[in-house]
């Protein structure tokens, strides 16, 4: 049988959990709708979807050699997450698009 094509999220990475639970409200109530969005979405779509702007970071790779991407997860937010299996994993939040890259 198959992969899932669900996605799943972790967001349990401290520095990911820690750059989210120091938003401002209105900043993480627009970065958590996002989040449920994505949560409803198979992988395709994620890949996609124009709102995310799924995009390669060809500067830096993530644990275990892992291809590392960016996602828009809001006006003001990027974060940097790796893809490993049905899991999309969060690692980081970046205020501006530059930082998610360096």
């Amino acid at each position: 049988m198959g992969e899932s094509p669900d996605v799943l999220l972790d967001l349990n990475n401290p520095i990911f959990q820690d750059d989210l639970l120091s938003l401002a409200k209105e900043d993480a109530v627009r970065v958590l709708a996002v989040l449920r969005k994505i949560k409803k979405l198979q992988w395709p779509q994620v890949y996609k979807d124009k709102g995310l702007h799924w995009e390669l970071v060809q500067s830096k790779t993530g644990p275990k050699a892992a291809h590392l991407y960016t996602i828009r997860l809001s006006d003001k937010f990027r974060a940097l997450v790796y893809r490993e299996g049905q899991f999309m994993r969060f690692l980081s939040l970046h205020p501006d698009h530059d930082t998610a890259y360096s």
